[in-house]
């Protein structure tokens, strides 16, 4: 089953391992081949400081917009089979990986399941995702009524860092 109409979703994509920037760059071509979807846009690449246990390398972090016909869940599933192709381990919660992609929003859904929670949990307290989500859709809103830029302002830039265009 697929959805009549497309929904708009974005995605964050994270890597501290295994080539990071390479990862990414790769999940960002996967994800432009996903059935009944498009890729929209796409921000920068992001280095940011690794969340989770310490000693862990720096990320790579950026955010993709697509439309989609794909229920949640089975965007979920392709997201977590392009992990899988990247060797992805999950050994350690928040610990180091070769592919992290999350769905940030999808649509104006409010979705919580054993699965699945969207909007994403922690997506307004990271500035990993906030910063190039922005540069995606400066106008955005999250289903909750606040913008962006509102989350922006109590979410500095800290030290993420654009590393490319």
């Amino acid at each position: 089953m697929i959805l009549e109409t497309a929904e708009r979703c974005f995605i964050g994509l994270g890597s501290n391992l295994n080539n990071p920037k390479q990862q990414v760059e790769r999940a960002l071509a996967a994800l432009s081949a996903l059935p009944h979807s498009h890729l929209v846009a796409q921000s920068s690449l992001y280095r940011s400081d690794p969340v989770g246990p310490p000693g862990q390398p720096d990320y790579i972090n950026a955010v993709a917009e697509l439309e989609t016909h794909l229920l949640p869940e089975q965007l979920l599933d392709h997201l977590q089979a392009i992990e899988q192709s990247h060797h992805r381990v999950r050994e350690i919660h928040w610990g180091p990986r070769t592919l992290d992609l999350d769905i940030i929003l999808f649509g104006e859904r409010h979705i919580s399941t054993d699965r699945l929670s969207v909007p994403h949990p922690f997506a307004t307290q990271r500035n990993f995702v906030l910063w190039p989500l922005a540069e995606v859709d400066p106008a955005l809103f999250f289903p909750d009524g606040r913008s962006i830029n509102d989350l922006l302002v109590a979410c500095p830039l800290g030290t993420l860092e654009k590393i490319s265009v």
